[in-house]
């Protein structure tokens, strides 16, 4: 029997209600990437099907971009590490399995759901800004597109692997 989907598991314990949804996506990215890279063969993590960006990237991006919303939700600039790894998104000089970015995705969704837990209700709706231009959004802006973003980029992986393993 398939597992329910991670939004039908209940609340989180100490994860704010408006949070919740968020929480629910970012922990069923990370279970579905598990899922959907069962058997993927290796040397095929960087080949970009049709021009379009590999499953590596996928891996990578998902993680660089939780870690910028984060960031900014904190109202940090990005240190020169970020912009490395932003720069090297989809860059198989990095040489990592897809094991090891796939534990760095979910270690990052941890990091996500642990700041989630120190947040009230009131924090959410306060301005932040993104990126150079400081572009404004909201606590809760940037914490909701870092899941919706992450969601969009397991189904493109979702496609990429099987356009791979055809």
């Amino acid at each position: 029997m398939a597992k329910q989907e991670v939004w039908l598991s209940g609340p989180i314990p100490d994860i704010p209600a408006l949070l919740q949804p968020t929480a629910h996506a970012l922990l069923q990215s990370v279970r579905e990437i598990k899922k959907y890279l069962i058997g993927f063969p290796e040397e095929k993590l960087w080949i970009k099907p049709f021009e379009r960006a590999s499953v590596g990237f996928h891996l990578q991006h998902l993680t660089g971009v939780l870690d910028r919303m984060l960031t900014y939700a904190q109202e940090k600039p990005l240190t020169t590490i970020q912009f490395e790894f932003l720069k090297n998104e989809g860059n198989s000089i990095t040489e990592k399995s897809s094991e090891e970015m796939i534990a760095n995705f979910e270690s990052k969704v941890n990091e996500a759901l642990d700041f989630f837990k120190t947040l009230s209700h009131s924090t959410l709706s306060e301005i932040r800004t993104v990126g150079r231009k400081r572009l404004p959004s909201t606590v809760i802006g940037l914490l909701f597109h870092a899941a919706e973003h992450s969601q969009r980029h397991v189904g493109q992986l979702l496609v990429t692997i099987s356009a791979l393993k055809a």
